[in-house]
């Protein structure tokens, strides 16, 4: 079960990015996020009312900033960002860009929580950054001014993530429910993001393209709600170490599907710097001998 569940989480988390592209702009992506987050919202609320309401577990005020917090970052801000970053640039390089989390992640943590920082990371990290540089700069002078902005947003959408990821490990460091988390998380996202989208006079539009709704749904019951569900369910089983070892496989994932669908045609480079990025997430994840 635990073998289906990682690969399962493995190939929906990495071809979240194509979703993305699928879906395109037949409405604001503001206004498909909240939708995207409305979907998981009700799955997760009723899962909650269905499994921890009974027992009572009530989450400690203290905890309820960081748990918001990790809503904020993890299911609106970092999904914002990646989603703009995803239309201007290519679902390949996003999640080329996305699988450095493995490193930003571990450093994060270690600097707010004063822990130790395995050399590992530091020298994954590099291994991903060259896998980048290997892609983007030899064709740097030819690629467009919506493709860079498209790079800085994946990279703004990865640093957040890995602060939503630090408030998350926070969270599990007080015991408090994955389920409860996602839930309060998730619901913290949709009212954050209808504000935004009410504020920048964002129509709600119901698109009738059955690309569009391939992609919502795909993002809102796959990505959002059942991934995450597996997940918290395989870490508890196989740690948090083992449990990311899947995103060192997201490029990969993500830059096949990119060329198979003609987004991104296929390079010596994009083999390369995919590879590199591949090998540095799992210098990062190898536990010590």
């Amino acid at each position: 079960m635990n073998t289906l569940m990682y690969l399962a989480c493995m190939l929906i988390w990495g071809l979240n990015f194509i979703a993305v592209k699928i879906q395109g702009t037949d409405n604001p992506l503001e206004v498909s996020l909240l939708y995207r987050s409305a979907i998981a919202f009700v799955l997760f609320f009723g899962l909650y009312w269905w499994k921890i309401r009974p027992k009572r577990q009530a989450l400690a005020p203290k905890l309820l900033g960081t748990v918001m917090g990790f809503g904020l970052c993890s299911f609106a801000l970092s999904y914002l960002l990646l989603y703009y970053a995803t239309i201007y640039s290519s679902a390949a390089m996003v999640t080329l860009i996305f699988s450095l989390k493995v490193m930003v992640t571990p450093l994060l943590i270690g600097r707010v929580f004063k822990t130790p920082i395995s050399p590992r990371v530091y020298v994954g990290g590099v291994f991903g950054i060259v896998g980048v540089a290997v892609i983007v700069l030899p064709n740097l002078h030819a690629l467009s001014h919506s493709f860079l902005i498209g790079l800085g947003l994946a990279v703004a959408g990865t640093l957040v993530t890995a602060v939503g990821d630090t408030l998350s490990y926070y969270n599990n460091q007080h015991h408090v429910e994955p389920i409860t988390a996602n839930s309060i998380g998730m619901l913290t996202a949709l009212l954050v993001l209808a504000a935004l989208t009410f504020d920048m006079g964002k129509p709600l539009h119901l698109p009738a393209s059955v690309h569009y709704w391939a992609g919502l749904l795909y993002l809102a019951l796959l990505g959002s709600f059942a991934a995450w569900l597996m997940y918290v369910y395989l870490i508890r089983s196989i740690g948090v170490v083992k449990g990311s070892y899947m995103v060192a496989f997201f490029p990969a994932i993500g830059g096949t599907a990119s060329v198979l669908l003609g987004e991104t045609p296929l390079s010596l480079n994009l083999v390369l710097g995919i590879g590199l990025a591949m090998v540095g997430a799992m210098i990062a994840l190898l536990k010590r001998a």
